[in-house]
């Protein structure tokens, strides 16, 4: 993919490995992850310094990735873990790889 601005997608932060998780869904994710590496939204992700990005999924249409969050916010955390470790097993920040 050529650029990931506008891109609609499910994604997963960590303020370290095996740590504090927040999934959200948006339909920009660089903006939207930057926003939270940058603590310019108040609540969960910065009270938690939850700012690497783990995991994350690109849906076609909003209301597909809105299913899905709504979907993983229901798993359990072990759920939420094996998703990561499955695409991510080394928990890197994988926001370097979008905004390279």
């Amino acid at each position: 993919m050529a650029s990931w601005d506008k891109v609609t997608a499910v994604y997963m932060l960590a303020n370290r490995r095996n740590g504090t998780l927040y999934t959200g869904v948006t339909s920009d994710l660089v903006r939207r992850v930057g926003e939270h590496r940058e603590g310019h939204i108040p609540g969960f992700t910065k009270r938690y310094g939850c700012k690497h990005l783990v995991w994350y999924e690109v849906h076609d249409l909003v209301s597909q990735a809105i299913y899905r969050e709504k979907s993983i916010k229901s798993y359990r955390r072990q759920n939420k873990i094996n998703l990561i470790e499955a695409q991510n097993p080394d928990w890197r920040d994988l926001w370097f790889e979008l905004v390279r």
